[in-house]
């Protein structure tokens, strides 16, 4: 967020995170293109604050996770979630076709994720860093490797239910 609210933990202007397995850094500046985009982050690093060995007393509230691009593998993911927006279908009003979540299978084609995944193998499992855990779906090929997530970290559904 270029203008943090109180309860941001992410990386801001004038703001500090770690990176998971690496250091502290601090955003000092962002750059925008001609049209008003965020083209680059500038920041510095806190030599000391090395994960594993941080010698710096500094303490942040975030951390980020983070994948080299100029390293990284590109991958789809296939994030699927509930078939239906109501927890009983049987006992809904109205046909069962109203209450099919639209947002029960997203597609995100163009992820960044580590090389070593190119190694993969169809009976393996991962969990993606605060996306859920993933399996190698039987259809990837090299060239394209495709993940889909089997389960979530977190189970919105208690929070669906109080908005009710």
């Amino acid at each position: 967020m270029e203008v943090a609210s109180k309860n941001n933990f992410r990386l801001a202007p004038g703001q500090m995170v770690r990176l998971k397995s690496a250091y502290i850094i601090k955003c000092e500046e962002v750059v925008k293109d001609a049209d008003g985009n965020i083209a680059e982050l500038r920041c510095t690093y806190v030599p000391e604050s090395r994960s594993g060995s941080d010698t710096s007393g500094i303490n942040v509230k975030g951390t980020l996770h983070w994948v080299s691009v100029p390293h990284a593998v590109t991958v789809e993911v296939r994030l699927y979630d509930r078939l239906f927006k109501v927890e009983d279908v049987g006992n809904a009003e109205g046909d069962f076709t109203d209450h099919i979540n639209p947002d029960s299978l997203q597609v995100i084609a163009n992820a960044y994720a580590e090389p070593a995944l190119k190694n993969d193998k169809a009976d393996d499992r991962y969990q993606f860093i605060r996306k859920g855990y993933f399996s190698l779906d039987k259809d990837s090929i090299a060239e394209k490797l495709v993940f889909n997530r089997t389960v979530t970290l977190k189970d919105a559904w208690a929070k669906e239910v109080k908005k009710s």
